[in-house]
């Protein structure tokens, strides 16, 4: 296993046992895990409103970590997800990098915005 792995392995139980000490088992469903990773993604957007692509780009400190803060509750509630549902995060990362390169082959895709059913 390399220490990335290892990482997100160690990460998921983490994530397990805090939820458990609080008995917020009881809550996290698949359906409610999903609602709650949608609320922090929408969070996650919220300092980007109204900025320029540029000032996108050029987050002051403050709002900086205030996105770093929202990407961390994404994580966590996905990683919540997956323990739920017993998915491997890593390797479906990998099994849809794989299903993306078939969809998005480099010779169509580079440079190109569009949807794979929309390549030439």
């Amino acid at each position: 296993m390399s220490d990335r792995a290892g990482e997100l392995l160690e990460l998921s139980e983490a994530v397990r046992a805090f939820g458990r000490e609080r008995d917020w088992h009881l809550y996290h469903s698949p359906k409610n895990l999903a609602s709650a990773l949608i609320v922090e993604a929408a969070e996650l957007l919220e300092p980007f409103q109204w900025l320029t692509q540029e000032e996108s780009r050029t987050l002051s400190p403050a709002k900086r970590e205030a996105v770093r803060q929202e990407m961390a509750d994404v994580f966590i509630y996905l990683i919540s997800l997956a323990n739920c549902l017993e998915v491997d995060l890593a390797q479906a990362a990998r099994d849809k990098l794989a299903i993306n390169a078939a969809k998005y082959p480099v010779a169509k895709a580079r440079g190109n915005a569009a949807k794979y059913n929309e390549l030439d």
